[in-house]
């Protein structure tokens, strides 16, 4: 079973996922957090991805990015080393992630790489292309969003993925910034699959919006 979850920057969709995967067993794919990898590893090789596209698309041969499953859960591997979160979360690397989704040839390099786990069993794989692109025949789809406001207080409330002395106001900007990137892109741009079920997740906690997907799956599949 394929489970699509899609949705902006901070709008919950990574936490609802996580705990999809805990109740139904099944492994948790953050496509986020891939893309921040490659926004990294160019960093780290002195590319500004945002003023040299070129210069990332050269470099995609040189990476081996792969997802490994060990111990119940999938490691995120590139070049034979185990990612680290603290690492891909830093301010700098979500300050230029979006320049780097909305590169065509990274964007193709990585949907390969994204479907590799397909067959491990129940995946639940997150994103912004996930049942437009990726997982375009996915069991279920879900477009997780909140208001901007929302989504500001809680991207705040994440520790290391701000700028020290960001406020409410400069988070929420940089928030509508990321949106526009990334639903303005000209491939795979962020919006609802056709048949995806929203939901707006606004004063909602992760086990309240992990109990309305699941009520969810079980009208679809009848588990």
């Amino acid at each position: 079973m394929q489970i699509a979850i899609d949705g902006p920057a901070a709008s919950g969709k990574s936490t609802a996922a996580r705990a999809l995967a805990e109740r139904l067993g099944g492994y948790y794919v953050n496509t986020g957090d891939m893309y921040r990898t490659v926004a990294w590893a160019a960093l780290q090789a002195g590319i500004d991805p945002d003023t040299d596209p070129e210069a990332v698309v050269a470099k995609l041969p040189e990476w081996d990015l792969r997802l490994q499953a060990e111990g119940g859960v999938l490691q995120l591997i590139l070049n034979d080393v185990p990612v680290q979160q603290a690492a891909i979360r830093a301010p700098e690397v979500a300050a230029v992630v979006s320049q780097v989704a909305r590169i065509p040839e990274v964007r193709d390099w990585m949907l390969d790489r994204q479907r590799d786990c397909r067959h491990l069993g129940i995946i639940i794989m997150e994103g912004r292309d996930i049942g437009t692109v990726v997982l375009p025949d996915a069991t279920c789809k879900f477009f997780i969003t909140a208001s901007p406001e929302e989504r500001a207080r809680r991207r705040l409330q994440q520790a290391g993925e701000v700028a020290p002395g960001a406020t409410l106001a400069s988070v929420a900007a940089d928030i509508a910034e990321r949106d526009r990137i990334d639903s303005t892109r000209a491939v795979a741009p962020l919006k609802p699959a056709d048949d995806a079920e929203i939901f707006v997740t606004d004063g909602m906690e992760k086990e309240e919006v992990a109990d309305l997907l699941i009520a969810a799956i079980k009208r679809k599949t009848g588990l």
